[in-house]
């Protein structure tokens, strides 16, 4: 497993990842708001978050994208999951970081099971604006065992 920060060229690549992902681990809205947000994880999103690709011998398998202590995505691709990759990136960013936050729909149980199990608590449950899911707003803090 290797982790480095992603390259300019391989946006495209990332977002086939994302919407992938999230076609799948979000089938409960419609499939055309994840079309429709593409372009703006294309343009706006990938290139102002610091993001790392996890890769195995040959192909980019993954990607954390953080926006100061905000995970704002963590996608693996739908044939490499399970293999570890995930628990893989979100260790990277753990030991670079004191306490992390992210927002996770709550009918993705096995996100909010993944993050549950990697020692992030449920802090509060809110209501995505877009798509008026709700969401676990989930936090993770080095030293702190739940």
């Amino acid at each position: 497993m290797n982790i480095r920060s992603n390259k300019k060229t391989e946006v495209n690549q990332l977002v086939k990842i994302w919407y992938e992902g999230s076609l799948i681990a979000h089938d409960f809205i419609d499939k055309n708001y994840w079309k429709s947000q593409q372009t703006e994880m294309e343009e706006k999103y990938i290139p102002m978050s610091e993001t790392y690709v996890v890769s195995n011998e040959k192909d980019i398998v993954g990607f954390v994208s953080m926006m100061d202590n905000y995970l704002a995505a963590l996608f693996i691709d739908v044939t490499h999951q399970g293999g570890g990759y995930g628990k893989g990136l979100l260790d990277f960013i753990k030991s670079q970081r004191e306490n992390i936050q992210l927002k996770v729909y709550k009918k993705n149980k096995k996100a909010v099971d993944f993050y549950l199990k990697n020692s992030f608590v449920i802090k509060e449950e809110t209501r995505d604006e877009q798509t008026s899911e709700k969401e676990f707003l989930m936090e993770w803090e080095k030293g702190k065992c739940h």
